[in-house]
């Protein structure tokens, strides 16, 4: 057996650690070190779960099945993905409709008759 995949069953959190090194690096030498929501600058030096710092992001769905690939990835603040959660098609369409029906619920103010 190779040393990967004992690695890979011995160590699993130090193999994930590397898989994660692997792909931010790839991610970062596509991209660049900017945000891709904020174009603001990266920050890789603060510590894991920091706001500013990288987070690995799924913007294309992944197809069933295949193998993981960068292509489908994104790098982005912490902060920045936190606030794009709600951002899906259902949340904007359900908040769409709330505004709507609230808008068409208010009674209209008539106009006095000025004497």
């Amino acid at each position: 057996m190779s040393q990967s995949i004992i690695a890979r069953y011995v160590t699993p959190w130090k193999y994930k650690r590397a898989v994660e090194r692997q792909r931010l690096a790839a991610l970062r030498q596509r991209d660049g070190d900017d945000c891709r929501r904020c174009r603001r600058p990266l920050r890789f030096d603060l510590p894991p779960g920091h706001d500013w710092g990288p987070k690995v992001e799924e913007f294309l769905p992944q197809p069933e099945g295949d193998q993981e690939t960068i292509e489908h990835l994104c790098l982005c603040h912490r902060r920045c993905n936190a606030e794009a959660a709600d951002n899906t098609r259902e949340v904007q369409e359900r908040v769409r409709r709330k505004s709507e029906a609230a808008l068409f619920s208010k009674p209209r103010k008539r106009a006095g008759k000025a004497a």
